[in-house]
């Protein structure tokens, strides 16, 4: 029997976010369909804008939308990132300095790590530091420099010759977009720059996301996904997703789950 139209779009929505392209006679042979069946079924998921026809064809959809604003952002999947936030606190251990760079996802193992004396956190980012300073039993060291506003961070020179300094245990990293093709990816391409500098600072880079920067890719890249070692996420995660990270040996963690 063969598979109806919205069948299909599922299979070739959730290879594009895993693999970033598709092609026609491989999906024919997939599906056991035409090829002309499948050039109609990529000319509608185009017009729904899902993805762009190439040659031969289709990509993913690059994110060309301006980043919201950090308080924006804030509002975005708050359960998700908050149980991220919790997971990934817990895998800090006693004694460790950590990196933060400047996501609301990171904000939230600030506000997980209130109670801990014991650790160390280094960031660029001003919310992380503010949380920070309403509490926060450890040590915080801001590395500071050129204060973007629009951004609510430090970057520049100034920023990387400090983080240079240090060699920490953790640097826990978020992101605009993660795709298998072109990594992990940021809006910002000062933010992009100093997030790679923390994790070549790191002794483990651990990337923490919800589910909805999978299959995205945003303007700069900050690492391929190989270079972390982990990935900390929510429930919304697809399986083939935990799947394609497994092959790449990046363990994934779903927040909130024992």
């Amino acid at each position: 029997m063969s598979l109806t139209y919205e069948e299909r779009k599922q299979t070739i929505l959730a290879r594009l976010s895993t693999e970033g392209k598709v092609q026609v006679h491989a999906l024919a042979e997939l599906f056991q369909v035409s090829t002309e069946t499948i050039r109609r079924d990529l000319d509608r998921l185009e017009k729904e804008g899902r993805l762009r026809k190439v040659y031969g064809g289709a990509v993913q959809t690059r994110s060309e939308r301006i980043e919201p604003t950090f308080i924006k952002r804030a509002q975005m999947h708050p359960g998700e990132k908050r149980a991220i936030g919790q997971t990934a606190a817990a895998l800090i251990g006693e004694g460790e300095t950590v990196l933060l760079d400047n996501g609301t996802t990171t904000l939230e193992i600030m506000r997980a790590l209130k109670e801990r004396a014991d650790v160390t956190v280094i960031t660029s980012s001003v919310p992380i530091l503010a949380c920070a300073l309403e509490g926060f039993q450890g040590k915080v060291i801001f590395a500071g420099g050129d204060v973007n506003l629009g951004i609510q961070a430090a970057t520049g020179a100034i920023a990387h010759q400090l983080l240079e300094q240090f060699k920490v245990n953790k640097a826990f990293i978020s992101a605009g977009g993660i795709s298998l093709s072109d990594g992990i990816t940021e809006y910002n391409l000062e933010e992009a720059l100093l997030s790679r500098k923390m994790m070549q600072r790191t002794e483990e880079s651990i990337l923490v996301a919800d589910h909805s920067k999978f299959g995205v890719t945003t303007f700069a890249q900050i690492a391929p996904i190989e270079h972390i070692s982990m990935i900390v996420t929510d429930r919304g995660c697809s399986q083939e997703w935990i799947e394609a990270l497994n092959r790449l040996d990046v363990e994934v963690l779903i927040g909130g789950q024992s």
